[in-house]
């Protein structure tokens, strides 16, 4: 493993709350989240998932890798751990190897094809409510448990890319 340095957070929260003023939203944010997540935690896949309560299922709003992961691509969650950690107690997620990855995502084979063995899962909570998930991958072994304070600074100024869509 050839994880990256700690790197200052300051001027990449900086730079993503700067290019939340522009126009071209939500793909603008979501850009200056990849970037700065990038630098700062690193990631080889990256997405944003719409967390849909009434029906169950996530959808997709970002990704680093439209052809395996398509925009508006939509998944059922079911009641699990994941969900139960995530999404109702909101509180983030950190698989640290292949088997982490496989015992909770059902495309866990394609996530290895793309050389990712561990995750961050993020909840995007405003008022209450978790709007959705800022989900990074990368080698086995990449993250770990200083990662998820850093990251959830980026979750809460991903807010707005969630409250612009269908609820």
């Amino acid at each position: 493993m050839s994880r990256a340095p700690r790197v200052d957070l300051r001027p990449h929260l900086e730079a993503v709350a700067a290019v939340a003023t522009l126009p071209g939203q939500p793909q603008a944010l979501c850009a200056g989240l990849d970037a700065a997540l990038g630098a700062v935690l690193g990631h080889r896949l990256f997405t944003l998932m719409r967390y849909h309560e009434a029906t169950g299922h996530s959808e997709r709003i970002y990704t680093t890798h439209p052809r395996e992961y398509p925009v508006g691509g939509k998944k059922p969650l079911n009641p699990t751990p994941w969900t139960e950690q995530v999404l109702r107690r909101q509180q983030p997620y950190l698989g640290r190897t292949p088997a982490d990855v496989q015992a909770v995502f059902f495309d866990h084979a394609l996530i290895a094809s793309l050389g990712c063995g561990s995750v961050l899962n993020l909840p995007v909570v405003w008022d209450g409510s978790v709007l959705g998930t800022l989900n990074l991958l990368h080698e086995a072994n990449w993250y770990d448990e200083t990662d998820a304070p850093r990251g959830l600074l980026f979750a809460a100024l991903a807010i707005p890319t969630f409250l612009g869509g269908p609820r």
